[in-house]
């Protein structure tokens, strides 16, 4: 039997200047489970916060700027720090403000450049619509939202000209002797006209009865946009080398800085001063020394370390704090430790059920999931996902894949069906029978396959006695379940549970006893009076328990709602109990039945593929199109309602018997999911 890692709470006394040092050990390794006491006291902790304030502001800061930065470049940055992260230090905070001030200064160049770039394409757009119109020049403001002036301006003041009027207008040098053209839209006019006024802008006279916009005007116009746009292309060009050359550098840092928020979180929930923080939680027993080693290391001694059993805490003793939970196992049993989470955690102290778990799943899922072929399939899908970063998410059901592969694939072989084929193992089959007959000294034909489940003239008794399996399976698991429900509760010092409910000793004998009664009438024997004497006594005990044990343990068996309601309790829950143990049982004719489903579905695929084989040139491509899809089929839907029942088994028929209570899992502190 196994039962969870022993677990130790430990508090540590730690220096302000080592406590970034310690929780970055905790962080990177997830070995403490932070106790539910961990929270802040009010009084120090309040001048603590104001003392951390600045570090999560600065750290939030360079969080943003990078994150401003990288979308810029198109670097896609982590959710989460990285393997290597590191709590970043001043020469971080050098580079990110040196990269990030290249950036953002590219980035207003772009901004102001496209800003430049649309409005002289509205400039072009309109010059052209009156390039050809037949009216004077000096009347073509009038006619359009368009608003042109050319004249002369002394190059030193263009820039301030450009600064006064910002977006109103768009300022474009016609050549180097100070002609200008400025062009702003009708509700800019009256502001073009201010500021011209104000900078010494002296007109050009066009020549009287010009028509439309004089092509040179025109030509500087595109030839500003032409040079609107390398400049546009020139910072393309550097956003991408910039992006090739430091897109590690920016998720490195962004992965540090993410490592140093999560850090300044945790502190602001910790007991403490400015001066010293106390971190307390929970750490497995076998981890304690490495951890008592590895701190004093890192802080030089200066690390205070005290470790308590869970029965020496108060909390714990009083079942106001729930000591986590920290299951160890290998590789094929780890796979299913997410099927008992799900349902919830056990009790700190009692058995782990989750070999029993990864057994039966296994065991149950292959019965009535029989292929060789279709086993292999989830075999290598077990193999592919946890290397697959499609499946990323998924990767920890490689285990269950693996092991609901192979023993599907065995189930296959008995049945003797590779992806519906019926006649692919016939002859290994016969020759392993054959083998087998001999050294057994047995004579006559050997089978085709060894197990037949498709229902046939002749093979009827078989297919009970197949049925029979999977009950005699679904007792196994009702008794395991009941076991470890006693186990359980004589740990936790409820004996009473443990004795005389139905899922106690008196349970189990009446669910046993039970059991040898109907194997008996199956096999022709007779109820007997010494039956009631085997039904009867440990139903008495389930009827009488509480009384019985009151008067075992020193009390008096007091009947608080009267003689009538406890009869009728006592009553309700024999009815229950037997009630419980029948549908039960029963239940795990289900997996015989989803077996013989997966059979007859087999063959119908496989029987589809036979008869349109024939049927002309055609015939073969489209059995080979029925073979496939119709295993891709029965993976993908008969699959996935197989793992629900073998689910719904597990939970039912199995978690129910014990799982009256659930702890909490182990989730240490630490920056990365994964």
């Amino acid at each position: 039997m196994i039962r969870p890692r022993r677990m130790k709470q430990i508090e540590m006394t730690v220096l302000s200047r080592d406590v970034d040092l310690v929780i970055e050990y905790l962080g990177r390794h997830g070995i403490m489970h932070f106790s539910a006491g961990a929270a802040p006291v009010p009084g120090d902790i309040e001048d603590k916060n104001a003392f951390s304030h600045g570090n999560a502001a600065h750290i939030n800061e360079n969080l943003e700027r990078i994150a401003r930065a990288s979308l810029w470049l198109g670097v896609e940055l982590p959710q989460e720090p990285q393997a290597e992260s590191e709590l970043p230090g001043e020469s971080n905070d050098e580079l990110t403000h040196k990269l990030c001030g290249i950036i953002f200064t590219l980035i207003e160049q772009e901004k102001t450049r496209t800003q430049e770039k649309k409005k002289l394409e509205e400039t072009v757009n309109e010059a052209k619509a009156f390039s050809r119109l037949n009216a004077p020049f000096s009347d073509l403001d009038q006619l359009s939202y368009l608003t042109l002036r050319v004249g002369r301006l002394d190059p030193r003041r263009q820039e301030e000209l450009r600064t006064n009027l910002a977006d109103r207008a768009v300022i474009i040098p016609l050549d180097d002797t100070g002609r200008i053209l400025a062009a702003a839209s009708r509700k800019g006019r009256f502001a073009l006209d201010s500021a011209l006024k104000k900078i010494a802008f002296t007109p050009i006279t066009i020549p009287e009865g010009y028509r439309g916009v004089p092509q040179d005007l025109l030509l500087s116009l595109h030839e500003r946009l032409d040079g609107a746009e390398k400049e546009l292309l020139a910072i393309g060009e550097k956003r991408s080398a910039f992006a090739g050359e430091y897109k590690k550098v920016f998720i490195r840092l962004y992965g540090s800085y993410l490592m140093a928020r999560s850090v300044e979180e945790l502190k602001t929930r910790l007991k403490g001063t400015k001066n010293v923080f106390v971190i307390s939680g929970w750490v497995p027993q076998d981890e304690v020394a490495a951890l008592a080693a590895e701190l004093a290391k890192r802080t030089g001694g200066r690390t205070a370390i005290r470790a308590y059993n869970p029965e020496e805490i108060e909390t714990v003793r009083d079942g106001s704090e729930k000591v986590p939970v920290s299951l160890k196992h290998g590789a094929f049993v780890k796979g299913f430790e997410s099927v008992v989470f799900s349902y919830g955690a056990p009790l700190y102290g009692t058995l782990d059920p989750t070999p029993f778990v990864a057994v039966f799943f296994t065991l149950l899922f292959g019965i009535m999931f029989g292929d060789v072929g279709q086993g292999l399939v989830l075999l290598l899908l077990g193999f592919a996902v946890p290397g697959s970063k499609f499946f990323a998410s998924y990767k920890k059901f490689g285990t269950p894949l693996k092991a609901v592969g192979i023993s599907s694939m065995v189930m296959g072989f008995l049945n003797g069906e590779f992806f519906t084929n019926e006649r692919a193992f016939i002859k290994p089959t016969r020759a392993l029978c054959s083998f087998i007959m001999k050294l057994a000294g047995m004579e006559g034909e050997p089978p085709e396959r060894i197990l037949h489940l498709m229902p046939e003239k002749g093979n009827l008794a078989k297919l009970f006695y197949f049925f029979g399996f999977t009950v005699s399976v679904g007792i196994l698991l009702n008794s395991i379940g009941l076991l470890v429900n006693i186990i359980n509760q004589w740990s936790l010092k409820r004996y009473e549970k443990a004795l005389f409910a139905k899922t106690g000793i008196a349970g189990l004998a009446l669910f046993w006893y039970g059991v040898f009664i109907a194997l008996r009438l199956i096999f022709g024997g007779a109820f007997v009076r010494a039956d009631f004497a085997g039904i009867g006594i440990p139903a008495a005990l389930i009827f009488f328990g509480p009384a019985i044990w009151r008067l075992a343990s020193g009390g008096r068996p007091v009947l608080e709602q009267g003689l009538l309601v406890f009869v009728m309790e006592g009553f309700v829950e024999i009815l229950e109990s037997a009630s419980t143990y029948i549908s039960n049982t029963v239940s795990f004719l289900r997996v015989g039945a989803f077996a013989l489903s997966h059979a007859v579905l087999s063959f119908i695929v496989f029987k589809l593929s036979e008869m349109v084989r024939d049927g002309g040139a055609v015939g073969p491509a489209f059995a080979v199109i029925i073979v496939i899809f119709g295993n891709a089929l029965i993976i993908l839907l008969e699959g996935m309602i197989v793992a629900i029942q073998v689910i719904r088994l597990q939970y039912y028929e199995f978690f129910s018997k014990f799982f009256t209570e659930t702890g909490i899992a182990f989730t240490p502190f630490r920056f990365r999911k994964g």
